[in-house]
């Protein structure tokens, strides 16, 4: 079973607000002729790298819920031009709703393990999990949902 992670989507607020980000970026690529990946650089390399390079995701933390996922292609170590190891996620450009699934901050980023990451939503969802995530929040915590 694959191994997760789970890290902050910081300065992005909805998972349609990250595709159009990733699209540009990649759009960016593409025009200057460079390889168009989408990379996420971190600090710490996962230890646990076979583990999640065997069908894992990133699931993104956006307003304090886990709103999306991205599949992780490959895990890219590497020592930057200070001498400091850092890694390079490369992350497949398809997002992945899931339900929301709250999340307190944190930094960084935490493995995540296949029970506790939340499911996907799929064609056949329930009404609940369709609603805007404001709405989905407030209901959350007001114990309705």
């Amino acid at each position: 079973m694959p191994l997760h992670l789970i890290k902050l989507c910081v300065g992005v607020e909805t998972p349609d607000e990250l595709a159009a980000y990733v699209e540009h970026r990649l759009a960016s690529a593409r025009a200057g002729g460079s390889v168009a990946e989408q990379i996420h650089t971190t600090r710490m390399v996962p230890k646990r790298a076979e583990e999640i390079i065997d069908g894992g995701s990133l699931y993104w933390v956006m307003r304090g819920q886990v709103q999306v996922r991205q599949p992780i292609l490959d895990i890219r170590p590497f020592t930057d031009g200070e001498g400091i190891g850092r890694c390079r996620l490369v992350l497949e450009p398809v997002f992945v709703r899931t339900r929301l699934q709250p999340r307190r901050p944190f930094q960084g980023w935490r493995y995540l393990k296949p029970e506790d990451a939340p499911p996907d939503l799929s064609a056949g969802a329930s009404d609940d999990d369709q609603l805007p995530p404001d709405l989905s929040r407030e209901l959350q915590a007001l114990g309705l949902l």
